[in-house]
């Protein structure tokens, strides 16, 4: 299992562009780190920097980051919009795949000793790797800011850092290391330059204040644009989601005669962020799919391109597929295709509840019809990976038969290896014709619950799943055939079997 974790250090430069070229430059310095994005706020005057790989490698390039921006910043002659106690201000460490927050609980401690012991900057931990409950929130371990900080180290034992001496490295501050879910960094620009209103809306929305769970926010004044912004923090989008915090911005930002006149995403944001808030209009400017941290990392580490553009044609998506299909190669075949019939009857039937949930007719079925949502979604996920699946167990069988038989041993082995990867390419496809089948019956439920302009949809969502079931027990079928194991055969035939009965049943599709 790859072990991935993200982190996202800010630095206090937002002026500069050669500054911060030379910080991601060190930081770009360490095999298997890749930076991902970088973000520049010259009203804050700070960047934001985004990389993921391995975690070792990952805090090795952190930290020459810091060793950088201790090189070229200082703090002394640092003005912005944005609190800040460093040079470096904060390094947090995110948990992405085969890494626990424990893990980076650990990381952040043994990356704060390092900063100490090669750059003399005294660390506070914070988050997950607070080592003090008052040091939780970054909001208390910067309040002062630097120059606030730096008198009260001198007479406050309690403002005391948890790594190195009590007292702020001359030009580089402190360093705020730590481990937290994943953060969205999200601002909502408003039609006004008074802050006081901006500060009024972050004071009503967010949690310290009484307002929403998992929200951090405040006033900032963009001089540059002669606005005001609300800047806002999320720490957990699951428990509280973009779209939520955007409409109470709206809701307070009308009590004082101004409106929102759009947002922006600082940084990456997840996919899944997206995808609760499709149902609102967030006002995003200038966004892409580039932004999407699955894709960025996706990219970095496939070398997969991305196609960035926002106002490309359907057919522009679906084309690249479409020509893989029709290439004269034997994947991706008929069982990628299949799976990719069922992703699209899913997908379908997420716009079928969606849209139903909207709508004050179908008030009494949101609940259901959201946990249908949910469902539908895991559905299409799943047997979108499964299109690679199968092209891959396919080519595994292909480079089966290419393997040598010229003595008996060989011979031996490249028959065992063709039995096993046609097993891979049977029981890939019958995964596609167990999801589809259930898929099919979940489809079904739903027909009483959503809109009655929704049927027509729901009758397409359908077809689709049985053409994906009826298709991926023809790829089952086909390679049973070469498959010398009769008990395997006659097991995988009886699962044939009770799958084409449960598709009979389920497979009635009304007409809208």
């Amino acid at each position: 299992m790859k072990r991935l974790i993200e982190c996202v250090p800010n630095f206090s430069e937002g002026r500069d562009a050669a500054k911060v070229d030379a910080i991601v430059s060190a930081i770009s310095s360490v095999a298997g780190v890749y930076v991902l994005d970088r973000e520049m706020d010259a009203d804050h005057n700070r960047s934001v920097v985004t990389l993921a790989g391995e975690p070792e490698a990952v805090a090795e390039a952190a930290l020459r980051g810091v060793g950088k921006a201790m090189e070229l910043l200082d703090l002394t002659k640092h003005t912005g919009a944005h609190p800040r106690v460093g040079a470096t201000d904060v390094v947090p460490f995110i948990p992405i795949e085969g890494v626990s927050i424990e893990d980076c609980v650990a990381l952040a401690h043994r990356t704060g000793h390092e900063i100490w012991s090669r750059y003399r900057i005294p660390v506070f931990f914070y988050e997950a790797a607070a080592k003090r409950p008052d040091r939780v929130n970054l909001e208390n371990v910067r309040r002062g800011q630097f120059e606030g900080l730096r008198e009260e180290m001198k007479h406050n034992h309690e403002r005391q850092p948890d790594v190195g001496e009590p007292k702020l490295h001359p030009t580089a501050g402190v360093t705020v290391v730590g481990a937290r879910k994943f953060l969205i960094a999200y601002n909502v620009n408003l039609n006004t330059a008074d802050v006081g209103i901006a500060n009024k809306i972050a004071k009503a929305i967010r949690f310290s204040s009484g307002g929403l769970r998992y929200v951090k926010s405040m006033g900032v004044e963009l001089r540059a644009r002669n606005l005001a912004q609300v800047s806002i923090n999320l720490t957990d989008f699951e428990q509280t989601p973009m779209h939520r915090v955007y409409e109470m911005v709206k809701r307070e930002a009308e009590r004082y005669g101004a409106v929102p006149i759009g947002s922006e995403i600082v940084g990456l944001i997840p996919k899944k962020a997206i995808e609760m808030t499709a149902d609102f209009f967030l006002q995003l400017e200038s966004f892409s799919p580039a932004q999407v941290f699955e894709n960025k990392l996706a990219d970095a580490l496939g070398g997969v391109p991305l196609d960035t553009g926002k106002d490309g044609k359907l057919a522009s998506l679906a084309r690249p597929f479409l020509d893989a299909v029709a290439a004269p190669t034997a994947t991706p075949g008929g069982g990628s295709v299949s799976a990719f019939a069922g992703a699209m009857a899913a997908a379908l039937g997420q716009m079928v509840a969606g849209l139903s949930r909207k709508k004050k007719s179908q008030a009494a079925h949101v609940e259901q019809l959201s946990m249908e949502l949910d469902a539908l979604r895991r559905d299409s996920d799943e047997l979108a990976a499964a299109i690679d699946r199968d092209a891959a167990s396919y080519d595994a069988v292909m480079a089966a038969f290419k393997l040598p038989q010229g003595n008996a041993d060989e011979t031996r082995q490249r028959e065992a290896a063709i039995q096993a990867a046609t097993r891979g390419a049977s029981e890939v496809p019958l995964g596609v014709a167990e999801r589809t089948v259930a898929l099919l019956e979940r489809l079904g439920q739903l027909d009483a619950i959503v809109a009655a302009s929704m049927k027509s949809d729901l009758v397409v969502a359908r077809g689709m799943a049985v053409a994906a079931a009826q298709g991926a027990l023809a790829n089952v079928e086909i390679n049973l055939d070469g498959i010398s194991d009769s008990a395997y055969v006659a097991q995988m035939r009886a699962k044939i079997a009770a799958l084409r009965e449960l598709l009979g049943n389920a497979s009635h599709i009304t007409t809208a």
